[in-house]
């Protein structure tokens, strides 16, 4: 058989693949790049809409970026360093925007004001504390915080319709958030990379192996399963960004680097509401706090979501038990990816974290009336025929080994790469898509080192991300110059 030579293999039709796609296609025209994607369109697991939150993920709202210490301490460094990705992500996309490269923001990105919402003494404590210390940062300096009854009717009114009169209640508000509708995004990059000479897009193709040429290139074997064809390429350089189905993929390519990694499959569903009284009547995204045990991902918040166009509000995720990897996965997946290099870090990672795994089975068992009682503590008047549950995408958990060699659950996204940076993978969930623009720079850092290093590709990455190169985490004035860019851009800032 013939192998197709080509310079990148894309595998995954989600939002990882078309961001990479895209970057290099800015940088170098002339690549030649083919992207597979198992199902008969793009960005229809993880990335779809309906799949994911939609949160432009900036940690204004998100409460688990900010874990509090047994002293009572709260860490902001991670809300910091995501603040500053989502930035890079938004100077990206008002490139592509001013470009013409992508349609009108409106088509995949709104203006969502992000809050969080507490009760209690305890928690209200914890989220003055947290607005102290992020408003004291630059990147969060436009966070609002109040504990005033009415003051938080105005931010989020249907979260305190029939509210308990005398409650201790707080909030934070960040007016200029974004509601990001991926799959939207994702199919319109895909749409223009197919525009593009050198670029061929495989849908219905499922890869079956990779294995290493003496050349250093990889021979992808991949089956077309419209015809049956078995096809094979011979690529420079491959991505799995395959969601959860990255893992498998990267333990076929059997590089020392994916020795040790595990997965840890969660599923999820949310309540959701399209009566247009109740639609209209709330409109940002309300991040509280998650129940003890609770996996990051399963952050309780109501949201308004823009997806296709159309307005809905979601509540959730309720998180579950599951064996899939993908949402139209195999139930076998997470029993196949256990393997001699990382059966002990995963069963140390199942003994110590039963409280999640009892917090998960119950999560599965909860009935319509359970879920309406959880949402009632962001919408107290909510009514059971008002919503209804749908189903969102998989997420596999990283597992690895730490550094004592045990086992430890990642609730966050990682790169891992070859050596040799022929091939790299994406691993993880939370926060994802809204990070794709610098975890794919991280790949071409790690992958592309002697073309990035050069003075073409330097000059070309400060065009589509101006602050390449530099801090927006220590630099004020940068944050300044390109946030007011971007925001005008996308339409992101609404007075």
């Amino acid at each position: 058989m013939t192998a197709k030579n080509v310079d990148v293999l894309l595998v995954g039709g989600g939002v990882m693949s078309a961001t990479l796609g895209m970057l290099l296609k800015q940088l170098d025209p002339a690549m030649t790049i083919t992207l597979v994607e198992r199902l008969d369109h793009v960005a229809h697991e993880s990335t779809d809409g309906w799949n994911n939150a939609g949160t432009g993920h900036a940690g204004y709202c998100e409460l688990n970026y900010t874990p509090e210490g047994p002293d009572g301490s709260i860490t902001i460094d991670r809300a910091l360093a995501i603040n500053a990705s989502f930035e890079v992500t938004l100077q990206f996309w008002s490139y592509l925007v001013e470009q013409k490269i992508l349609p009108a923001p409106r088509k995949f990105i709104n203006p969502t004001p992000h809050q969080s919402f507490v009760w209690g003494d305890k928690d209200a404590a914890f989220l003055r504390k947290r607005h102290a210390l992020l408003s004291a940062h630059h990147l969060f300096a436009d966070m609002q915080y109040s504990e005033s009854a009415e003051q938080l009717k105005e931010w989020m009114p249907l979260v305190m319709e029939q509210r308990k009169a005398g409650q201790s209640v707080a909030g934070t508000r960040v007016e200029y958030g974004a509601d990001v509708d991926f799959g939207s995004l994702t199919r319109n990059m895909v749409s223009h990379l197919q525009t593009q000479p050198g670029f061929e897009l495989n849908l219905k193709h499922s890869v079956n192996s990779l294995r290493k040429s003496k050349r250093g290139h990889w021979r992808v074997s991949v089956d077309d399963d419209t015809t049956g064809e078995e096809k094979e390429f011979n690529a420079k350089f491959v991505f799995l960004g395959a969601g959860g189905g990255s893992l498998p993929l990267l333990q076929k390519s059997h590089i020392d680097e994916s020795q040790g990694y595990g997965g840890f499959p969660v599923s999820g569903q949310w309540l959701v509401c399209t009566k247009p009284d109740i639609v209209q009547r709330h409109h940002s995204k309300v991040y509280g706090k998650a129940p003890v045990g609770a996996p990051p991902m399963s952050v309780p918040h109501l949201d308004t979501r823009i997806i296709n166009g159309e307005p809905a509000l979601l509540f959730g995720p309720f998180a579950g038990f599951t064996t899939k990897f993908l949402k139209k996965g195999s139930v076998f997946d997470l029993f196949s990816s256990v393997k001699p290099y990382n059966v002990a870090p995963m069963m140390a990672v199942g003994r110590d974290n039963m409280d999640l795994t009892r917090y998960l089975i119950a999560e599965s068992f909860q009935s319509h009336k359970d879920r309406i009682e959880s949402l009632s503590n962001f919408f107290p008047p909510a009514q059971e025929e008002d919503w209804k549950l749908q189903n969102a995408g998989m997420r596999v958990q990283i597992i690895k080994k730490d550094a004592k060699g045990h086992g430890k659950l990642e609730f966050g996204t990682e790169i891992v790469a070859a050596k040799d940076g022929t091939l790299a993978a994406l691993l993880g969930a939370s926060p994802g898509a809204s990070t794709a623009v610098q975890a794919m720079i991280d790949v071409l850092h790690r992958c592309f080192k002697d073309r990035v290093a050069s003075p073409e590709w330097q000059a070309r990455m400060k065009d589509l991300v101006p602050s390449y190169g530099q801090s927006l985490i220590n630099d004020a004035e940068l944050l300044k110059s390109v946030r007011s860019r971007t925001l005008q851009t996308l339409g992101l800032r609404q007075s």
